[in-house]
């Protein structure tokens, strides 16, 4: 584990201690998500940059390509080292006008588990996420039906942990009702944190909680705020968003994506970023 990663490491489980730091691979598949990328060669490059940067705690999907992304994780890093932790999602699927429909049937998601798991060569996923709701905001409704079909999926060892994404709380609490919960991934940032309360439970209960999108959904003024803090402190927007992130709760995970080796190693610098106290009650005020 390189010791110089920002926020150090996050006990995910007894027996999954990833990098706080993380990486989301959706980006190196090809233009919407979609076939390979322009250069392969390219993609699997920023691959061994993550792991040599100490990173161990990678974020995919099967739906990424479709398994194009999945295979190229295993192109670029298999055998995976005993350290490092695949954390990929199911729940939905790819048609061809580019959309996520839903794919919630025991079939589907069991499906979708052994695709995961032929697609990085393995015998078993370390933790699945199952995907609900939509992109722009969590969906009400019961979900034990695919929770359950996961933990029985689990139970047959094809799964070590299991997590939730796009979600409300009151799934977060129907899918602990259900086997355990050991990360939340949801929309939420700086200005974005409808999930607050949320996060704070997760929190007392040493929960990962890993926000995706970290800069979408800004108003003018929340953007004005952002940038006149950047300036304050001569950095990006998005340096110190992610900073924001790793210093305004414990168990906040990071998984910024890239298909560039020189955008990785600026997200990590970025989330090294020391914010002032100022800077921090600042940007607190912005939340809603």
């Amino acid at each position: 584990m390189n010791s110089t990663l920002p926020g150090g490491t996050f006990p995910l489980a007894d027996d999954v201690t990833v990098s706080r730091m993380g990486y989301g691979a959706m980006q190196l598949s090809g233009p919407g998500i979609f076939g390979p990328p322009a250069d392969e060669q390219a993609a699997i490059n920023v691959l061994h940059a993550v792991v040599e940067a100490g990173i161990t705690h990678i974020d995919t999907s099967d739906f990424y390509g479709p398994h194009i992304t999945n295979q190229l994780i295993r192109r670029a890093l298999h055998p995976y080292a005993d350290n490092l932790h695949i954390v990929t999602k199911v729940g939905a699927r790819r048609d061809a006008q580019g959309g996520w429909p839903h794919a919630l049937s025991p079939a589907e998601l069991r499906q979708a588990v052994q695709e995961n798991l032929s697609n990085l060569g393995l015998a078993r996923l370390d933790v699945v996420n199952l995907r609900v709701g939509s992109v722009e905001a969590p969906t009400s409704g019961s979900i034990e039906e695919p929770f359950t079909a996961l933990a029985e999926l689990q139970s047959e060892g094809l799964i070590n942990h299991l997590g939730v994404s796009n979600v409300t709380a009151e799934q977060v609490s129907e899918a602990q009702s259900i086997a355990p919960v050991v990360c939340v991934q949801n929309l939420y940032n700086v200005a974005n944190r409808v999930d607050e309360e949320l996060l704070e439970s997760l929190a007392e209960q040493g929960i990962a909680f890993v926000p995706f999108f970290p800069l979408g959904g800004f108003s003018p003024l929340q953007s004005a705020t952002l940038l006149n803090v950047a300036t304050r402190v001569e950095a990006t927007p998005m340096a110190v968003a992610l900073a924001w992130l790793l210093n305004h709760k414990e168990n906040i995970l990071l998984i910024p994506g890239t298909s560039s080796v020189d955008h990785l190693r600026q997200n990590i610098a970025s989330a090294a970023l020391q914010l002032p106290a100022d800077a921090m009650a600042e940007l607190d005020s912005i939340g809603g």
